[in-house]
């Protein structure tokens, strides 16, 4: 259900919560869609007039329509990947717990529902304050307005929960906070909730070097109008690098954007086959115990 009345500020959130938004909407509206979102088109229909009226120029390219299709495309695939390992979570746990970190204005919950999990949207109480003028909570949909790096919504969803099977979704995340908060999370997580599975969007180290994060940075605001904070922090060399940080985290498997055999990707599949650009921004999925 959206809601209505919307009474926020474009000031008190980041750009990038409606980049993604409005990519999920742009392909789901297009011709052979790779992703089915109406709950996002009508949330995008509330926020257009808003956007319209920005004194920012990105916004404004949003709510007429305007955004690069590769950028529309990735999001797309990344999101219809995030919900193919929630649906095979809920295959195997179908009262499971699924808990979105860094969620901003996402729809996983009405995209996978089946009826009887519960999942929990996560994001900076200023995030979620707009998020629930646009979506409203249900008795299994539940919000959470902390930062992911607050520990206490870890011991409140225990103590709810106590031994109920865990998915820890970070779709577009990690990369941008600190290494060590990140690294501390997932050790919090592993020592919480035992068998949980964890699937995070991860970026290569290389990336975060301070020239590399500069330059990140720049294409950000060449290409898209955004910069500051922008730029990478938290990367990993390899999928089995946190395996590393304790016996109890297990790599599973991962993925790739480049392997989808879509049409849509066009020439850049061709990056399959180059190890440097496979593991440049690729997702990574484990088992803690």
């Amino acid at each position: 259900m959206v809601v209505d009345n919307l009474t926020f500020k474009l000031s008190d959130v980041s750009d990038t919560l409606f980049l993604t938004l409005y990519s999920r909407v742009f392909e789901s509206r297009s011709t052979d869609p790779l992703i089915d979102d109406p709950q996002a088109e009508a949330i995008a229909e509330k926020l257009t007039p808003i956007l319209a009226q920005s004194d920012k120029k990105m916004l404004r390219k949003l709510a007429q329509g305007k955004l690069d299709s590769r950028l529309v495309v990735h999001i797309a695939l990344r999101a219809r990947k995030y919900d193919a390992y929630t649906r095979d979570f809920l295959a195997q746990h179908p009262d499971g717990i699924v808990v979105n970190m860094g969620c901003g204005l996402d729809t996983r919950f009405h995209r996978v529902d089946n009826g009887r999990f519960h999942l929990y949207d996560l994001d900076l109480p200023e995030v979620m304050a707009v998020k629930r003028q646009v979506l409203a909570e249900t008795d299994r949909y539940h919000f959470i307005g902390q930062s992911v790096l607050d520990v206490a919504w870890v011991e409140m969803l225990k103590a709810e929960w106590g031994e109920r099977p865990f998915l820890f979704l970070a779709e577009g995340l990690f990369m941008y906070l600190q290494p060590e908060p990140v690294k501390a999370l997932i050790l919090k997580l592993r020592e919480t909730f035992t068998g949980a599975e964890l699937v995070f969007e991860a970026v290569n180290e290389r990336l975060t070097r301070p020239l590399m994060r500069r330059m990140v940075e720049f294409k950000m605001q060449k290409e898209l109008g955004i910069g500051a904070g922008a730029g990478y922090y938290f990367g990993i060399k390899d999928g089995l690098e946190p395996e590393s940080w304790h016996p109890g985290i297990k790599f599973l498997d991962e993925w790739v954007y480049f392997d989808e055999p879509e049409k849509k990707i066009g020439w850049m599949r061709s990056f399959r086959h180059l190890e440097m650009f496979r593991t440049t921004q690729w997702t990574v999925h484990y088992r803690l115990n």
